[in-house]
């Protein structure tokens, strides 16, 4: 039975017509000089526009924002004219989408930045962590993040500034919303998890401390463009690069309180996603249930079946296939009819062309 999946969904003003969810992944492919979408990302959008929502890859804030070469940009005119061609794209073919708000914080390099050195809640380097930078030919070459400075108060300011005006790029840009990026380690995530974050000021110790900066940075984009344009996406119980939290069920419930008290359209869940990786405590997602309101998203490692589950036991609204959107542009189709799903290419992921890009078919029955 796949009936739940294809139920409509009202997201804030927009009627959904499924529940699966492209979430957001980097493909490396904005245009250079300049880090601005394309008519190439325009296409690989539109080929997937029968998901319920698209979430774009993330795209930075600002310059300093950027932790990896070759991605796009939401800060200049140019690059609110290539998402253009993006959303156009995906409405035209009846499709709704998101942008994805991303400010990497330490998980960068200062060849990414303009020759800076990262901003971070502190001066703590994300130990075993990699990124890649543009080293004058097409393969990506990766190298070692380095240590990050603390934001100031008014670095804080800046950032917080720099989301808002981001969101009301995106709109700009024909998004029908934006989700703040806050999960993987990144900047939000610094501040959120416990072994990332040393801080001993008002952004800095306790659980409400720590959550100050994603509360400021909610309120601000709330306030731009309207809580029923903004999801949140979260990851609790990762590692991803090097952030890690104490006590993930007490600080990401209260999180979810904090979403709710803004009124947020969505929480996107990113769960673990590597093979040998623990499953999400059941009461931590009953706990999120009962503190968040709205419309909740997991991510991680879901196949048909257990999105069915996660839907009809009511502790998912939406369910996110990562991957296997990637190979199969057609996937609620292949989902529906229960046609076999292609496998990626995992050498054509990041940078490149339109190989492992726009060329993966749709299935022929």
């Amino acid at each position: 039975m796949t009936d739940s999946m294809f139920q409509p969904i009202q997201l804030g003003s927009l009627t959904l017509k499924n529940r699966i969810v492209m979430p957001p992944m980097t493909r490396s492919r904005a245009s250079q000089p300049g880090n601005a979408a394309n008519d190439m990302m325009a296409e690989y959008y539109a080929q997937r526009a029968s998901a319920g929502l698209i979430v774009a890859e993330g795209t930075q804030i600002s310059p300093m924002g950027q932790g990896y070469a070759w991605t796009p940009g939401i800060y200049s005119q140019e690059q609110i004219a290539g998402w253009k061609k993006v959303t156009d794209a995906v409405h035209a073919k009846d499709g709704a989408i998101f942008a994805q708000l991303w400010h990497v914080g330490r998980v960068t390099h200062p060849d990414n930045i303009g020759g800076e050195q990262p901003i971070s809640s502190s001066a703590l380097k994300a130990e075993n962590v990699k990124v890649f930078v543009d080293n004058g030919t097409n393969e990506p070459g990766f190298v070692d993040v380095v240590e990050p400075r603390a934001m100031t108060k008014q670095d804080i300011k800046d950032v917080v500034e720099q989301y808002r005006q981001a969101a009301l790029n995106a709109v700009e840009a024909g998004f029908d919303g934006i989700e703040l990026h806050g999960a993987n380690g990144y900047l939000i995530n610094q501040f959120i998890d416990s072994e990332a974050n040393n801080r001993d000021d008002e952004y800095g110790g306790s659980i409400e401390n720590r959550l100050r900066f994603l509360d400021e940075v909610v309120a601000a984009v709330v306030d731009a463009i309207g809580a029923d344009k903004v999801g949140v996406r979260v990851a609790p119980f990762t590692s991803l690069n090097g952030t890690v939290d104490k006590t993930p069920v007490e600080t990401y419930t209260a999180a979810a309180r904090v979403l709710n008290k803004h009124n947020v359209v969505y929480m996107h869940i990113a769960e673990v996603d590597w093979d040998d990786a623990p499953d999400t405590p059941a009461e931590f997602k009953t706990a999120v249930r009962e503190a968040y309101q709205g419309t909740i998203i997991y991510a991680g490692r879901y196949n048909q079946e257990k999105a069915e589950q996660a839907l009809a036991g009511g502790l998912a609204d939406m369910v996110g296939f990562g991957r296997p959107f990637i190979s199969n542009p057609d996937l609620p189709n292949r989902i529906k009819h229960g046609y076999p799903l292609a496998e990626h290419n995992p050498n054509t992921l990041f940078g490149g062309n339109e190989v492992g890009l726009l060329d993966y078919p749709e299935y022929q029955a």
